[in-house]
Parts: structure tokens; sequence; C-alpha cells
């Protein structure tokens, strides 16, 4: 049996030995403990961590706010949750490059994703992080971490999406899987705070009730009564004034009443003015057996779906992938209805650091540096006589005349054109596209590999071309193909071509040819980028025609690459491959 959890909640108990319950958890925090007052007690046992108590509660005041200030607070682990596809944000934001992985907030050209962990930088005990991410994304997550330097723990691999409180019980399954019990501050990945150093300072405020077993969560301290937001309602006063214009000097988590979803806009306007209520941010931090113990209480299936995924997960690579049957019979459930809307352990700290969750292009214009005239540029943008306009470009010239008010967004393949006060409803537009299957609601033109990326420009009848760039160091898997040819051409750095075991350096300018069913691969040997133009041409240029042989980066052949017609192919392998052969097919 492990250590000891009491909670403030007076209606299960699972130990009806009081005497020897209490034993362990006195022994542990004696200088803390010796005049409590023991009645109504709640235990709980703790699977999770066998090092001894975590945290203790009176059932009348359950965990003290303000516990004792000698109590060291345990390592910060952030548990940075990357899911979600960001709709609102099309056409830049699709399912194959969703908004966190874009620079969108500020004038640096670091991503959402980094921005989320580079925030962090300065508060005590922080810890390398944990990520949960899809697995299609998993080389995206695994790069821009390194771009920024940022070792993490663990790399999560959710084979489908199930909502937060499965990925908050995945993470903290981890995080105490050997022994120890770190504090997790859980964030989303695409949230803008353009006050970095008031939010790392309210996160410090909340430390010590979390180290003492609170379940702390942070509310955005409204700046209008809109009625996007879920609210939080505090059991007191957070020292907000009368228009929730700014919280008043407020460090202590206050006790929460409840939780409401998104009111109507009288609603919303008696919260603001009440100074009780907080937008709901969906951002935590509390110890990891705190929250699990409040799992296993309030959904046991949860935690046991996700202990079993873990427990059987496989390591690839950096990445950790998630059992999929397990995982798929965890419940489709938010952290919020799962545990804080029940809860009598969660507390809520109000946040004023100019948060957004980047929820659609109108309020990426809000959150942005404007110029004198309202308008928010970025890329290749002129504007004459424009107003109140977001215009961006990411590859060919936009130029605004004598408009206002509107967002302007240029891909590679698609260009919006919306007013900003309609700009929530994109969300419709993506839908009425991927029912019509059109390519361009869910991939951009350029897709990213492990070994770098590529770019579909033209395709025809029985041929297609690609640019493809590859990193340094890296190498495309061993293949080949049976259907179609493929000629490659070295427009910058050099590659180091294998073709049916014979290697050849092709330089820039240089170029060489691919037959049908020979076994390739490029590497890049240099110290540059490659870059190549690739023309595929024969009777079939489906991706599901290639045979991978070897791959350094551990994928299996159930993906191919590249691929530009097939949006989820599904590769022979080299036994199919040799039955195919066999059977007549060419």
């Amino acid at each position: 049996m492990g250590g000891w959890i009491a909670a403030g909640c007076a209606t299960t108990c699972v130990e009806p030995d009081f005497e020897s319950a209490r034993a362990p958890v006195t022994s542990a925090f004696d200088p803390w403990l010796n005049d409590c007052d023991w009645a109504g007690f709640v235990f709980f046992a703790s699977p999770w961590v066998p090092s001894g108590p975590i945290f203790v509660a009176s059932a009348l005041n359950t965990i003290p706010m303000e516990p004792d200030a000698s109590l060291s607070s345990p390592p910060l682990v952030p548990v940075i949750l990357c899911g979600g596809t960001g709709t609102r944000l099309w056409p830049l934001s699709r399912a194959s490059y969703p908004k966190q992985y874009w620079a969108l907030a500020g004038n640096d050209d670091k991503t959402l994703l980094q921005q989320t962990q580079q925030r962090l930088e300065g508060l005590p005990g922080l810890a390398p992080p944990l990520l949960i991410c899809n697995e299609d994304h998993r080389f995206i997550v695994a790069e821009q971490l390194r771009q920024i330097g940022v070792e993490p723990a663990a790399i999560l691999l959710e084979p489908m999406g199930r909502n937060t409180a499965p990925a908050v019980a995945v993470a903290a399954l981890k995080a105490t899987s050997r022994g120890q019990d770190p504090l997790l501050l859980v964030l989303a990945a695409d949230h803008v705070i353009r006050r970095p150093e008031c939010f790392r300072a309210v996160v410090e405020a909340a430390l010590p009730a979390a180290t003492a077993g609170r379940l702390v969560t942070f509310g955005i301290v409204p700046t209008a009564a809109e009625t996007g937001y879920g609210y939080i309602e505090a059991a007191e006063s957070m020292g907000l004034d009368s228009m929730g214009q700014g919280a008043v000097g407020q460090a202590i988590p206050v006790p929460i009443a409840r939780f409401v979803e998104k009111p109507d806009s009288a609603t919303a306007a008696a919260f603001v003015a009440s100074g009780r209520f907080t937008w709901n941010s969906g951002m935590f931090l509390f110890r990891a057996s705190a929250i699990l113990a409040e799992l296993e209480r309030l959904a046991p299936e949860v935690v046991s779906a996700c202990r079993s995924a873990l427990e059987h997960d496989s390591a690839d690579l950096e990445f950790l992938r998630l059992e999929p049957e397990a995982f798929a019979g965890c419940p489709n459930v938010s952290l919020d209805v799962a545990v804080m809307e029940k809860t009598s352990l969660g507390a809520v700290l109000p946040l004023d650091a100019q948060w957004s969750d980047v929820g659609s292009w109108s309020a990426l214009w809000e959150t942005s540096d404007q110029d004198s005239n309202g308008n928010v540029l970025r890329g290749r943008v002129i504007g004459e006589g424009v107003r109140n306009c977001y215009l961006r470009s990411e590859h060919r010239l936009v130029v605004g005349l004598g408009v206002e008010d509107l967002v302007v967004v240029e891909t590679d393949d698609v260009v919006l054109v919306a007013h900003r006060d309609r700009a929530q409803e994109i969300k419709a537009i993506v839908g009425q596209l991927e029912k019509s299957g059109a390519p361009e609601s869910k991939a951009h033109r350029r897709i990213y590999r492990p070994w770098g990326h590529y770019d579909g420009i033209v395709e025809g009848d029985r041929w297609q071309v690609k640019k493809i760039q590859v990193k340094p160091g890296a190498a495309l898997s061993l293949q080949m193909h049976h259907h179609r040819a493929e000629h490659w051409v070295v427009v910058r750095g050099t590659a180091l071509v294998e073709k049916d075991g014979v290697e050849e350096m092709v330089g820039e300018n240089q170029s060489t040819y691919i037959p049908l069913g020979a076994r390739h691969r490029l590497i890049n040997p240099g110290k540059i980028p490659v870059e190549m133009i690739e023309v595929q041409s024969g009777a079939y240029l489906g991706e599901d025609d290639i045979v991978r042989f070897e791959d350094r980066y551990g994928r299996s052949n159930t993906k191919a690459e590249p691929g530009l017609l097939r949006a989820d192919p599904v590769a022979l392998t080299v036994a199919e491959a040799a039955a195919l052969a066999a059977g007549g097919r060419t």
C-alpha cells in the first residue's frame, strides 16, 4: 500500500480504521499537524506514491490556503497539452499543422508552443516539461522544442483525442511513475500571454496552496462581458473592481463556488459587475498525487484506462505511444467536468496578464500590436488608407487599399477575406470544405516530416512535382516504388544518394534518376539543408505505392513519405509487395 492522502471530503472513506490511518500521516507531518483536530478526516490510499503521505486537510476547512512557508516546494513539471486544430484560424491553422505550431503572437519568430515553454523560465523548481500531442504532430513538437534548446521529460502520443481529463491523468501517472510527486502546471500550447512576468508571479503565488494539496485553476480577469468563455465563481471576493478590470493584490487562491458554461450577454455583464467571476482559462496547478486521488474518487474509469494505456505503452525514439485499445476505452471528458466541478479542493486565483486563447482572427487582431491606424500587418503586406484590419501574407504580396475592419490571410493555396465581425463563422466554412472532401480543409501544401519538409508544386495526369528540403544529417527512408520513377535535381547543398546499394554524391545543379523498382534513399551529409526538385512520373502516383525497408526515425509502413495525393496513405510492407509481385500485378 502506498502513502496516505487525507482529503477534505466527508462522503467517502476507504479506510475504516482511523487510528491506523492517522499514524503514517502524522509521523511525516508532526511539525505541521500536532495541534490538528482530526475529527472528520477522510483518508485515501495512494497507489502512486510509495514514499508516504502527500497532503492533509480538515473536513471543515479542507486544505489551508496559506500552508507553512517552511514546507519546501516539490519540482514544478509543465504539462503542455498540444491537442486541437484551431479551425477558427483557418486557412493558416489546419489539422496537419494547427495554430500552436505557428508564430502568431508578438514580433519574434517563436511559435505559440515555444512561447508557452519559454514564458516559464525563472519559475522556482522548474523541471523539464511533459508534452501530450497527436501522433501526427510528434516530429513537429520535438523539432520546435529542439529549436529553443529544451529537452522534454517525455512526449506522450495520444492515439486519439480524449479531452483534458485523460490527458492530465496520463501526465500525472507518468510524473509519479518513479515515486516522485511533483507539482503539475497544466497549460494549453495555443494560448497567448502578453505579460509573462505577471503570469509567473501568479503561478508562484499559487505554489504554497498547490503544494499543500489544493487543485488551483487560474481565472482570467475579465476585460468585457464575453459570452464565448465559461466562467468561474469564487466563494468569496477576489479583490476585483466592479468592472472586473484588474486584481487588487490578490495573492491567495480562493475556494471555487461553481463553474458556469458560456452565459448570455446579460448574465455575463452581471458576472463581471459582481467582482467574483473570472473566465475559465483551462490552466491548472496541483500535485500529481492530489489530482490522481480526485480522479480516482470521481472518475475512476479514466484513471483505469489511462493506467492500462501507459503500462502497455511503446517507446519510439524520444516518444511514448499510449496503447491504442486501452486508451480508446477512456471516457471523452474534460477535467472540469470530471473533477473540478465536483471536488471540494478546487481554488481559483485571478490572472491579469493579457491572456487570450486566440479563438479567432478577431481575437488575434485584438491581442496583437497595432499601428496608429489599428492595423496588424504580417509578411509581405502594403496597406494604404487601411484601418482596423488584420492583413497577413505567407507567400505572395498582399495589398490593401482603402478598406476597413477586414481579415485577409494569404497562404500558398487559399486566400481568406472576411469582415472581422464575422471571423467566428470560419469554422462553418471549414465544415463545408470537409464535407466536400476539399484537401484545403485539413492539409497545407507544405508537409513536415522528421527529415525536413516538402511542398507540392504542381501535378498532372501521370506526373507531379515537389520541392523537398532535407535537414543536415537527416535521411529519407530506404524505399522503393512499383509504379513510378523519379528524377531528382539538387538546387542547394550536396546529397548522398543510394540506388540499389550504389552511392553517389549529387551536388548543386546536378541530377539523378531513380528507376521504377530501385531501392533508394537520400542522405544529407552536409552542414546546410539539401533542397531538391523531385519529378515523379508513372501510371500510378498514389502514396500507397511505397515499400519501406529501413527508417532511422522508427516509422512503420503505415505511413508513406513524402506524399501529396493521399491524406492518410498506407504503405505496403515488404511481404505485401512480394505477394503482389507474385500475383502478377504491376
